[in-house]
Formats: structure tokens, C-alpha cells, sequence
């Protein structure tokens, strides 16, 4: 057992729905980034921080390894490559009963030529019958590359969570804490009161909805009472709109209302949250609307702001 204090930063990859939001909220014990079962929810990378009496790992969840699509997709992809410069540690997470393709082989591409070290940790054992299921699963993904360490997790049951974390922390440097030890997440409220709205649409829409979502926060206002927020929801099409908003505006209703319940929950405070939805042609492929949303804050800087239109 090592003396002194541990502390580093450790990338969470792999890909779509592979569970790597869902471990995040798990390993640091509470919500700091949203999960949905629909693929590539994570848009930008998002920190999650676990301090222990012996260390602390400061966690950075990122976007699915996917195809790049389009503009936003080729941006998550550079976020993913981003995450893997300068970390003490990389976990590549794998679904552990999804069948393995040839997108997981290309997923560990990403990894290969790292120097730093690489686990592979299999999610989601608690639906798995018979445990002897991971050996060849294993035994793939070692033919792939040489991992450092194998480990399968339930981020559901808390399954080898305990295991993880101690093999984070004994190949992390020793050093003091970065965070104060009350931090979980140095994200802003205002990107966790958009993200708030999304899932929500994540779980209330269908089809080819949630990935034409984008939230952005027009107006953020501190009263000693409550805080008032209102947002912009934008799609690429009428029928998008459509479909969020729901026959006699029910959809967007029961939107707010979750997503604002979840956020007196998370900010310790009375909500008064406004939500419009706006068709932006194309957004995920428009350079400038990108380049005009600070995706750390979810504030649009150069964008129409204002009532609802057309």
C-alpha cells in the first residue's frame, strides 16, 4: 500500500451507450451528467469528482466513439480525443452483453497508441445470467490490444465499483486534491440546467428527435426567492417542433416540469423555468451556430434570443 495522497484524471471512452454516464453518477455518487438509453446523449466532455480520505480522481465522461455524420459529430469525436491528451488514466468502457461489431474493434483503434495506461471495464454484469459470459468477451478485446487491467462493473447494483476505484487510485500519482472536498462536478449550473431540459426531451420524444436537440439558456436571474431560467429548445424541422411541443403543448409541458423539479433537487432552490422551441434548419451541420454556443455554459453568444417563433 502506498503512503501519501492520490490524485489524477482519468477518462471515461467507449462507445455509445456503452454506460459511461451512468458509471460517472455512480462512481462520484451523485447526478452530473444525464443518462438516456438513446446513443450518443454526452455532446462534451463532463467532469465528475471523487474525493476519498486517500485520493481524489477527478473523472471526465465523453462523447461515444461514433462515426463522424456530421459537423457536431466530428466535434464530439475531437472532444473523445481531447480527453485522451495529458490523463494519468483512460477506462475504455464495453456494453458487456452487446454483441461485439466491428465498430467496438475500431472503438479501441482510438486507444492504441497510448501511452498511458488502459483498462477495460465491462458494464453492465447485473443482466448477464452466468458470469462465464465475459471470458471470450475478454478474450476479444485482448486480441484487439493489451489492456492493463480487466474489470466488469454494475454501475445498477454497485458491482466491483469498490474494485475499480482501487485500481484507479494505485496506478494514480501522488499529489494533493485539485477540487475542494464538497466538489462533484466543476460544471457550471447553467450547463446542468440545459442538459436537465434534454434528457427530458431524450425521454419524451422518438425517432430522429433527440438528436436534432440543442437547449441553450437565454436568461439566467438570481432572486432571493427563486432563480428564473428560460431556454430555447432548437430542432432542424416543423415536424420536430412539432413533436416536442405535443398535441396542445403537453409534451413541452411535462418537459418543464420534470426538468424543473430535477433542478430545485440538484440547485437547493425554488425554479421558475420558461421553455420555447425554435426550428433551426440543419443546426448540427451549421459552423456558425456551433461556434456561436459555449457548450460549457449552454449560453448562445451570438444567437437570436427571445419568444418562441416560427
Amino acid at each position: 500500500m502506498r503512503d501519501g495522497h492520490a490524485s489524477g484524471f482519468v477518462s471515461i471512452v467507449g462507445r455509445p451507450n456503452a454506460g459511461k454516464s451512468t458509471l460517472l453518477n455512480a462512481l462520484v455518487g451523485g447526478k452530473v451528467a444525464i443518462t438516456s438509453s438513446k446513443p450518443q446523449t454526452t455532446r462534451t466532455s463532463i467532469q465528475g469528482i471523487l474525493t476519498l480520505p486517500e485520493a481524489q480522481i477527478v473523472f471526465l465522461d465523453t462523447p461515444g466513439i461514433h462515426q463522424s455524420t456530421t459537423l457536431l459529430n466530428k466535434r464530439m469525436m475531437d472532444t473523445v480525443r481531447a480527453a485522451l491528451d495529458s490523463r494519468d488514466l483512460v477506462l475504455f468502457l464495453a456494453d458487456a452483453v452487446a454483441p461485439f461489431t466491428e465498430e467496438d474493434a475500431h472503438a479501441v483503434d482510438v486507444t492504441r497508441n497510448l501511452e498511458t495506461p488502459v483498462m477495460l471495464v465491462l458494464t453492465k454484469i447485473d443482466r448477464l445470467d452466468d458470469k462465464r459470459q465475459l471470458l471470450p468477451l475478454i478474450e476479444r478485446y485482448k486480441a484487439l490490444r493489451e489492456f492493463d487491467e480487466y474489470l466488469p462493473v454494475s454501475a445498477v447494483t454497485g458491482a466491483g465499483l469498490d474494485e475499480l476505484k482501487k485500481a484507479v487510485i494505485a496506478r494514480l500519482p501522488q499529489g494533493p486534491p485539485w477540487f475542494p472536498p464538497d466538489y462533484i462536478t466543476d460544471q457550471p449550473e447553467r450547463f446542468m440546467a440545459a442538459e436537465l431540459i434534454r434528457e427530458k426531451i431524450l425521454a419524451e420524444t422518438r425517432q430522429e428527435v433527440p438528436h436534432s436537440i440543442a437547449v441553450v439558456v437565454d436568461r439566467w436571474e438570481e432572486t432571493p426567492r427563486l432563480t428564473r431560467i428560460a431556454a430555447t429548445i432548437y430542432v432542424e424541422r416543423p415536424g420536430q417542433k412539432a413533436i416536442v411541443i405535443g398535441a396542445k403543448g403537453a409534451t413541452l409541458k411535462k418537459v418543464g416540469t420534470l426538468a424543473r423539479l430535477d433542478m430545485e433537487t440538484m440547485f437547493g432552490r425554488k425554479i421558475f423555468l420558461e421553455l420555447f422551441v425554435k426550428v433551426r434548419p440543419d443546426w448540427r451541420q451549421n459552423a456558425e451556430f456551433l461556434n456561436a454556443i459555449d457548450w460549457r455554459t449552454m449560453r448562445g453568444t451570438e444567437l437570436e434570443t427571445g419568444p418562441e417563433t416560427e
